[in-house]
């Protein structure tokens, strides 16, 4: 009726936060990594804009039959992964719709040196990663000394701060089969 107020209807107070949307984007992206081992996910933002995505994989145009996923290098490194195999965060920086210098990123494994070094030229300021596989690796000393000396912010994100039952009901009113 004209001249009557619509009902107020509250937000909901248990939408996911910023950490939250950006790692479970990070963690979504991870899925398009062919690596049977390991899929990475990284999600670049600026004022919580999503700039550029990237995940694990071999160069764009290869013939991925012609290229192994192993990580054994007893038959020798050049058949194994790791030589063709680009990062998600190199993919996420070669990926982007804008400058990130200033911005941030959101990956599911800590940054490697390599690309520790990728993020910082890029001007990446801050890191937000989920799991640490390098921790105690000469690798992980390295980028965590390149962090420190250029000021770079490095944060870990618990998987006990995620909200996982948030996501797995969304998905779940989402996977339901409409009615015929």
């Amino acid at each position: 009726m004209a001249g009557q107020l619509a009902p107020h209807i509250t937000a909901m107070a248990n939408h996911i936060n910023w950490d939250e949307y950006f790692m479970f984007l990070a963690i979504l992206v991870s899925l398009r990594s062919k690596d049977p081992n390991t899929k990475v996910g990284a999600v670049l933002v600026k004022n919580n804009k999503v700039l550029g995505t990237g995940y694990n994989g071999f160069p764009s145009g290869c013939d991925e039959s012609r290229f192994s996923w192993s990580r054994d290098t007893t038959a020798g490194w050049l058949d194994t992964k790791y030589p063709y195999v680009i990062h998600a965060e190199a993919n996420a920086l070669l990926n982007t719709v804008a400058a990130v210098a200033g911005g941030e990123i959101y990956v599911t494994q800590h940054p490697c040196n390599e690309c520790a070094k990728l993020l910082i030229q890029g001007g990446v300021r801050r890191i937000t990663f989920l799991d640490n596989k390098h921790l105690g690796t000469e690798s992980y000393a390295a980028s965590q000394k390149l962090f420190a000396v250029t000021g770079v912010e490095i944060r870990h994100l618990a998987r006990e701060h995620l909200r996982f039952d948030a996501v797995q009901a969304a998905f779940g009113e989402y996977a339901k089969l409409p009615e015929a």
